[in-house]
C-alpha cells in the first residue's frame, strides 16, 4: 500500500494543504426531502449549497437499507455478503455481529499513513468491536436512535443550563393486538441548542477546532466523521422543527395506493407491524411533514460544521462527502422504517461530493454505491484502494472525466426483524427483485416509477425476466455471493459448467454439456450494458 507522508504536499492539484475528509451521514434519510434532489417544500440550503459546489449523483444507492451491514461496508469497502455482519444487533436472530479479526478497514489504512480519524456520532457498525477498535477518536455512543441519557450528552445539557429530554404529543398507530404501536414522531420540549443534533454539531466542531490546530502546528492530516442518527425514526424535534412544514402542503406519495396485488406477502405484514392502516391520513401528512422538519434540522447542524471548516480556513484542503446508509418509508407503500421490500424509497440514497479543485455544480448518472465511499476516500488521501474489494473511486467522476462505468447495480439483503434473503438488479429502465421463498418482483421503472405493479409474470416481460435472471445470476457467481446457488435450480439461468448439487460427483455431465454456445450464460464483463430495453 501506498502510504503518504503525512505532511502531504501542496502541490497536489486543487489543494492548498494537507488531504482531509469530513465525512457527513445521516441515517434513514430519503433523497427526496432535499431542494438539490426535487423537492420544492424542501428547506436543505446548506446540502443544497455543497451539491452546488460540488457534484450530486442522481443514482446512488445504499449496498444495503439497513444501519450495520451498510455501515459495515463503508468501512470496509466490502459488500455485506462478504464481511458477514448482516443484521442490528438489536433484532439479530443469528447473524455474525462483529467484523472477523484481520479485516481491511479504511481508517486503519489512513492511521497508518499518518492521519487523525474521528468519528462522531452514530456507530451500529458492530456489538463487541466499537469505534476506538478501527482507530477512530471520539465519544462512544451506543444504540441505533439518540441516546439521551449518554453521560457526555448529559454533562453537555449540564454546562450550558439546558433542559432534559422531555416528550409529549406521540404519534403511533394500534398493533394488530390492540396495543400501541411503535413511537413514530413526538414532539421535544426542549431548545434547539439542547437537542441530540446541536450537541453532535458541537462537539463536531471542537474536533475540527482540534484538528486544525495540530494541522497548522506539523501538518497532520485528519478525517472526520459526523454522524447523525436521524432523521431515523422515531422524528423526535422541538416546536420550531415539529411544526415548521405546514401537513396540508404535503403531497402524499403515489404509493401510498399500494394494494400488495402479486406482491410478496411480508410486505402486507410488515405493513401491519407498522400500523399504517390504523392511522388517518392526516396523521400521514403530519407524519411526513415532520420527517421534512427533522431534515431540516439536521440540514441546519450540517452548515453549523461547513461555516466552521470555512472559517478554519480549510476549505480548500478538505473533500466534503454526503450520503445516508439507507432511505425511509415514510408512509410509501403503506409501511414505515425499512425492511423486506427493496423499494426505490429506502435503495436510492442521496450523494454529494465536494472536492477541491473539481467542477461545481454537476450531476452525474451513473450507478454508484455508498460502498464506493470507501475507495474514493482512500484514493483522495493518496492510498491504495485495492482492499476495498467492491468499491471504486469516485473520484474521477466528481472531477467531470468521461469514465467507462457499470449500466447497472446490485443490491442485497439478508433480513431485519427476521431472516429474509434478497437480491435486487436495478438498470436504467428495470428492476428485478429476487425472493427464492417467495414470488419474483419486476418493475419497469419508465411506465411505473413508484414500483406498484409487479411485472414479473407478464408474459410480455418475459425476454426482459429472462435477460435479468441470468444477468443477476452471472453477476452474483462473479463476484462470489453464494445466494446464486439458490438461482441455479430455480430459475432458467441458461446452461452452467458446474454440478449445482456441489457434491463433486457429477462434473462431468455439466462440463460436458458447456457453456460456450449460449451467450447469456457466461458472467457479464465490467461496464457491460445490462438493460434489456436498449438495443
Amino acid at each position: 500500500m501506498t502510504r503518504p507522508d503525512p505532511v502531504q504536499e501542496a502541490a497536489r492539484p486543487g489543494t492548498t494543504g494537507p488531504r482531509n475528509v469530513l465525512f457527513l451521514l445521516t441515517d434513514q434519510h430519503r433523497a427526496d426531502t432535499l431542494g438539490c434532489y426535487g423537492n420544492p417544500l424542501a428547506r436543505t440550503p446548506h446540502l443544497d449549497a455543497l451539491a452546488a459546489s460540488g457534484t450530486r449523483f442522481e443514482r446512488w444507492y445504499t449496498p444495503t437499507a439497513i444501519c450495520t451491514p451498510a455501515r459495515a461496508s463503508v468501512l470496509t469497502g466490502a459488500a455485506p455478503f462478504r464481511h458477514r455482519v448482516l443484521a442490528n444487533f438489536e433484532r439479530n436472530v443469528g447473524y455474525q455481529e462483529d467484523l472477523p479479526e484481520g479485516s481491511f478497514t479504511f481508517s486503519r489504512a489512513l492511521r497508518e499513513a499518518g492521519y487523525r480519524c474521528a468519528l462522531l456520532g452514530k456507530w451500529h457498525a458492530g456489538t463487541e468491536k466499537l469505534r476506538a477498535d478501527y482507530g477512530f477518536d471520539g465519544a462512544e455512543l451506543p444504540g441505533w436512535h439518540n441516546p439521551v441519557d449518554h453521560p457526555d450528552y448529559l454533562a453537555y445539557l449540564e454546562e450550558r443550563g439546558l433542559p432534559p429530554y422531555e416528550i409529549s404529543d406521540q404519534m403511533r398507530g394500534t398493533l394488530p393486538n390492540g396495543g400501541p404501536g411503535n413511537l413514530l414522531a413526538a414532539r421535544l420540549h426542549q431548545p434547539l441548542e439542547a437537542t441530540f443534533e446541536h450537541y453532535l454539531a458541537d462537539r463536531a466542531i471542537e474536533q475540527l477546532r482540534t484538528y486544525a490546530s495540530t494541522q497548522s502546528a506539523d501538518g497532520t492530516p485528519f478525517y472526520l466523521a459526523l454522524h447523525f442518527f436521524g432523521p431515523h425514526l422515531p422524528y423526535v424535534v422541538p416546536d420550531e422543527y415539529f411544526d415548521l412544514v405546514d401537513p396540508e402542503q404535503i403531497e402524499l406519495p403515489a404509493s401510498i395506493q399500494e394494494t400488495f396485488a402479486g406482491k410478496p406477502p411480508v410486505q402486507a405484514n410488515y405493513s401491519a407491524h407498522w400500523t399504517f392502516d390504523t392511522m388517518s391520513e392526516a396523521a400521514s401528512r403530519k407524519l411526513i411533514a415532520v420527517y421534512q422538519g427533522y431534515v431540516t434540522l439536521i440540514d441546519e447542524q450540517i452548515g453549523r460544521v461547513l461555516a466552521e471548516m470555512e472559517a478554519l480556513g480549510l476549505t480548500d484542503s478538505t473533500a466534503v462527502m454526503f450520503s445516508s446508509d439507507h432511505g425511509e418509508f415514510t408512509g410509501s407503500h403503506r409501511l414505515h422504517d425499512k425492511g423486506p421490500a427493496m423499494y426505490e424509497d429506502i435503495y436510492r440514497t442521496a450523494g454529494i461530493i465536494r472536492v477541491p479543485g473539481a467542477p461545481a455544480g454537476q450531476v452525474r448518472s451513473e450507478f454508484v454505491s455508498l460502498l464506493d465511499t470507501t475507495a474514493t476516500v482512500l484514493d483522495w488521501c493518496g492510498l491504495d484502494p485495492a482492499p476495498a474489494v467492491d468499491s471504486r473511486s469516485l473520484l474521477p467522476l466528481v472531477r467531470g472525466e468521461e469514465v467507462a462505468w457499470d449500466e447497472a447495480i446490485v443490491c442485497e439483503f439478508h433480513g431485519h426483524h427476521f431472516p429474509h434473503p434478497q437480491r435486487m438488479l436495478r438498470t436504467e429502465r428495470y428492476k428485478l427483485v429476487v425472493n427464492p421463498e417467495s414470488v419474483n418482483e419486476l418493475y419497469d421503472l419508465e411506465l411505473d416509477p413508484h414500483e406498484l405493479h409487479n411485472r414479473y409474470e407478464h408474459p410480455e416481460m418475459r425476454a426482459v425476466r429472462e435477460r435479468m435472471l441470468r444477468d443477476l445470476y452471472h453477476r452474483l457467481r462473479d463476484r462470489g455471493d453464494n445466494f446464486f446457488h439458490w438461482m441455479t435450480s430455480m430459475y432458467d439461468i441458461g446452461r452452467v459448467d458446474y454440478d449445482p448439487s456441489m457434491s463433486g460427483l457429477d462434473e462431468g455431465t455439466h462440463r460436458a454439456s458447456g457453456t460456450d454456445a449460449d451467450p447469456a450464460a457466461q458472467p457479464p464483463s465490467r461496464g457491460r450494458a445490462a438493460d434489456p430495453g436498449k438495443g
